[in-house]
């Protein structure tokens, strides 16, 4: 096939490797791929010292086959950057951005190393070029915490912002024409409430020191929040052994909730699960617990907390009703997905066993 070199306004660019400036020359390698021939836009330039560099453009006709070549030359060169011919043995070919396709027609980027924001502004609108040239739809940067000088100049690349957690922040880009269709962050936050009983018919209850029961002289459930990656069953037990001591074993669901608005703006999904103590002996955790007791079951049932609230009157009615009649909940079977990965499945396995 015909091969064609096309040359771009040069730019100047400093970078830690190099002792003094050099001038960069942008070129695109290109396999055409029909006889017409468009040349590439150039559009927003953007200034790097006192030259200007321009917006990457791919164009039609030309293979998804395209590289970004940087040619080192000396500033006291007096050739015609714009006109000239470079062959291909006398530049060095620099990859795009990194990136990975994910499963719905997109890419990942996943920064790592320290990179100046001159060198990884170019690399980043060309990279752009290509994904829109080769159909891309949803263009990922993941930016840990260290590279956070250049979360501005993917923003000004037309990058939202889409989650953060503690050592980085995410980034999306919507690159076709289309309705944008990405997917939000996550939507919901998850906790439990474990009910455990003894052989006494006494139930685990506790105080809390903070939040929304701090003072009210309420005994409730234990509860906490499910962590990343936890499983519902195992964050009960491990919620049950953080606050209290006693070690558990998870039983079944008994019931759940979901409200809305309820942190930071996120929905809150909450599971009440039964629990099986393995001991009993209380070790109260002193930063969160204000006090935990073994209570009768119609003692919590009958607080003026519980009768008052609808949702506690619930819970509480729910609890009486498994630790009386043959009420059923969702145990947990172990599964596997279509890849081979564990996890669990709720629902009525006393039923189901029997069908």
């Amino acid at each position: 096939m015909q091969r064609s070199m096309i040359s771009s306004n040069c730019c100047y660019m400093l970078h830690q490797r190099f002792k003094t400036g050099k001038l960069i020359s942008i070129h695109f390698l290109a396999h055409k791929r029909s006889s017409s021939f468009a040349w590439p836009s150039v559009a927003n330039n953007h200034s790097f010292g006192s030259l200007s560099f321009p917006s990457l453009v791919l164009w039609r006709g030309y293979s998804s086959k395209t590289s970004l070549l940087i040619r080192k030359m000396s500033t006291r060169s007096s050739m015609s950057i714009e006109k000239q011919m470079v062959p291909e043995n006398e530049v060095e070919q620099v990859k795009l951005l990194d990136a990975v396709e994910d499963l719905h027609g997109g890419v990942v980027v996943e920064m790592k190393e320290n990179m100046d924001s001159e060198i990884f502004v170019p690399l980043l609108r060309a990279s752009m070029s290509q994904w829109r040239y080769q159909g891309k739809k949803g263009a990922w940067i993941k930016l840990p915490i260290q590279l956070s000088y250049l979360v501005d100049p993917v923003v000004q690349a037309g990058f939202r912002y889409h989650h953060a957690e503690a050592d980085y922040l995410m980034l999306v880009k919507w690159l076709p024409s289309t309705p944008d269709t990405l997917p939000i962050n996550a939507s919901h936050r998850v906790g439990i409430g474990a009910f455990i009983v003894n052989n006494n018919r006494e139930m685990l209850v506790v105080q809390e020191k903070s939040g929304g029961f701090k003072g009210t002289g309420v005994w409730k459930l234990p509860t906490g929040v499910v962590n990343e990656g936890e499983d519902i069953c195992k964050a009960a037990v491990r919620e049950v052994k953080e606050e209290t001591g006693i070690d558990a074993e998870f039983v079944e669901v008994l019931a759940f909730r979901q409200s809305h608005q309820s942190f930071f703006g996120k929905s809150d999904l909450f599971f009440v699960c039964m629990l099986r103590p393995l001991s009993f002996n209380i070790q109260v955790q002193e930063s969160e617990i204000e006090a935990a007791q073994w209570m009768p079951i119609e003692e919590y049932v009958n607080q003026p907390y519980n009768q008052k609230y609808q949702l506690f009157k619930y819970v509480a009615e729910i609890c009486k009703a498994k630790s009386e009649r043959d009420y059923v909940g969702f145990s947990a079977v172990a599964v596997a997905t279509a890849s081979g990965k564990e996890t669990y499945m709720y629902f009525n396995n006393r039923d189901f066993s029997k069908l």
